[in-house]
């Protein structure tokens, strides 16, 4: 799969996105090793709290699953009716990607059309993990 497909299907997910308190849609696309793609999308609470990512809606569907092995996640965002240039994760949504892959690991920002890969390292730097405990 390119680069650009798992922006699409990022985008594609952000079609789902229930988000009726911040209007801001979030979509993500997960391709795992074996080839699977796993798609996610924010979820709103009115207790904010209990709301969930896209990111970790795709980690953990693929977790779920019994994936564990990523090579790439694409994240797709912005208000509702646009598509900001740049939607990065959430604190919490770095550390979960942390957990699971390694700092080398892509994770593609933008739109479909204009897109950069950066690392885990570079987006989470000095992150905690189980070596840490």
């Amino acid at each position: 799969m390119t680069d650009r497909a798992l922006m699409e299907a990022a985008q594609k997910a952000r079609e789902n996105s229930y988000s009726p308190y911040s209007r801001f849609r979030v979509g993500a696309a997960l391709l795992t090793k074996s080839g699977k793609v796993y798609t996610g999308c924010n979820i709103e609470n009115a207790a904010f709290s209990a709301t969930v990512c896209a990111e970790r809606t795709a980690i953990f569907k693929a977790v779920s699953e019994g994936e564990r092995a990523f090579e790439a996640l694409a994240i797709v965002g912005g208000k509702e009716g646009e598509t900001a240039a740049f939607c990065a994760p959430c604190g919490v949504c770095r550390q979960v990607i942390a957990e699971f892959c390694p700092k080398d690991f892509k994770i593609l920002l933008g739109t479909p059309e204009n897109f950069g890969a950066y690392t885990c390292d570079a987006l989470l730097p000095f992150s905690f993990g189980g070596k840490d405990l």
